[in-house]
């Protein structure tokens, strides 16, 4: 199994560098307040919005139960469609496909529609290595690939720059992949998307070879699916000669019918409009219309271990709209970098620990207050303060004997007996009297003051609840 990025710092050091950033936090801050509204504005439009949320939650429960049978069902009807299908166990097997399907074709360029699964993979580091250039034409993410910076988010990748710095990146950076951006380029949203637009229509124009994401996959069909705003998606998978589509496993649905729950809960829960701009459906290839061959990479690369898990396995039910990252506290403070994973937020935090082993990235369960806002805004149910918690025991099971571990035990020995209790209690007043001021304890010593040093630790009182409550009635009964 293989996802980009781990070994970056893990969550709470990244994260305290980003909290240092005031930029970063106004951004993060700006956006997803936006996001969040217009999410609350469609969503409310709709009467059935919870009946469409059960819906969602029992076709994608289903789909998981049945999940062997629906890929076999959705190899079938892509092959009798025209398509081919590849399977990847992992990474470095789908790279290896991709690769060879586009040597196999001459070129040596392909342009890409946003796709988090070969983020996942570093497919165009992949690419690269074999001579093979791939240019992102989604907004945001030509944004990131031209700053030769990483995506902060699952929607607007780019969430972390401000207009001023998207503006240098484009006149500074473009010259470099293509078309130059205009000597009197602004940072006015609609001369940054003109310059953008500008830059891709001559890739869009040459370029033979195409790789793509997608949304949906239906099995009793073949038809594949793509939902974006902007139009790239649209050029990408109908003016090249190839197109490469590599799904994780865990994209397909059963029945074609189904698009008719998950295209009103997508848009909604991610960019908060009723219909995405554009919705682009098809099925194998067709003579004389869009691209001549079109390959299907069907990829694990730790999806099918993540299934075996029962409470964790509801992570793979996700559709990528991003609502729980619109409604983290702990996102909007730290973004997405802070994460170390192609998934940031808190489907990150469940998601990327499974895919990639939760010794990897074992502090990603703990970065979450498990307020519960992501399950409320999940358009698919996904309980992630449940999927945390169970996270969080394995990854303290993982880690044993550890300091934790051992605190633990101490614990269920002190508070298993009166009398040890007792003791603990008398201490810990006599050690509060030594190290608090003003009601506060200082630093704690040792490793606790991990706590201390980041909350206020009030002084423990000089009398617990067992001693007042024995005194009281052994005064009573004299009296």
């Amino acid at each position: 199994m293989s996802l980009v990025w781990l070994g970056t710092p893990a969550f709470p050091e990244a994260a305290r560098e980003a909290l240092a950033d005031p930029r970063l936090r106004r951004n993060l801050r700006k956006a997803t307040g936006t996001i969040r509204a217009k999410r609350l504005e469609a969503t409310g439009e709709l009467d059935d919005w919870e009946q469409l949320r059960d819906a969602g939650e029992a076709i994608k429960r289903r789909t998981l139960r049945h999940l062997g049978g629906y890929l076999k069902q959705l190899e079938e009807s892509v092959t009798r469609a025209g398509g081919t299908v590849h399977w990847a166990v992992d990474a470095a097997e789908a790279n290896r496909i991709v690769a060879d399907l586009v040597k196999a074709t001459g070129e040596s360029e392909v342009v890409k529609v946003k796709s988090m699964a070969t983020q996942e993979i570093g497919l165009n580091e992949a690419l690269a290595d074999e001579g093979i250039a791939a240019y992102e034409t989604d907004l945001a993410e030509l944004i990131v690939q031209l700053a030769d910076d990483r995506p902060s988010h699952i929607l607007v990748p780019a969430i972390h720059r401000g207009r001023a710095e998207i503006r240098e990146i484009f006149r500074r950076e473009m010259p470099r992949f293509g078309r130059p951006a205009p000597e009197d380029l602004t940072d006015d949203p609609r001369a940054l998307a003109d310059a953008a637009r500008l830059h891709l229509r001559e890739k869009f124009l040459r370029t033979k070879v195409a790789v793509s994401g997608a949304n949906f996959a239906c099995a009793e069909t073949g038809t594949v699916v793509v939902v974006e705003s902007e139009g790239n998606g649209r050029m990408c998978l109908t003016l090249p000669e190839t197109l490469i589509t590599v799904m994780g496993i865990e994209k397909v649905i059963p029945a074609f019918t189904d698009l008719e729950v998950f295209l009103q809960l997508l848009p909604r829960s991610s960019t908060g409009e009723r219909m995405n701009p554009y919705t682009s459906l098809w099925t194998g290839v067709t003579a004389g219309d869009g691209p001549q061959a079109f390959h299907l990479v069907l990829l694990d690369n730790g999806r099918t271990a993540t299934l075996a898990d029962e409470v964790g396995r509801q992570a793979l039910n996700c559709i990528r709209c991003s609502a729980c990252l619109n409604v983290c506290p702990v996102y909007e403070r730290t973004g997405g970098h802070a994460y170390g994973s192609v998934y940031p937020g808190p489907i990150g935090a469940v998601l990327t620990p499974q895919l990639a082993g939760i010794e990897q990235a074992s502090s990603l369960p703990f970065a979450s207050t498990l307020c519960g806002a992501c399950y409320d805004a999940c358009p698919v149910k996904i309980d992630i303060p449940e999927v945390l918690t169970h996270l969080r025991s394995r990854a303290v099971e993982a880690k044993r004997p550890s300091a934790e571990g051992l605190a633990m035990k101490a614990a269920a020995a002190v508070l298993s007996s009166p009398t040890r209790l007792a003791a603990a209690q008398k201490a810990a007043a006599l050690g509060g009297r030594l190290l608090g001021r003003g009601g506060v304890i200082g630093r704690l010593p040792g490793p606790m003051h991990g706590w201390s040093d980041t909350r206020d630790t009030p002084v423990p009182p000089t009398e617990s609840f067992r001693a007042w409550w024995q005194r009281t009635h052994e005064e009573g009964r004299k009296s």
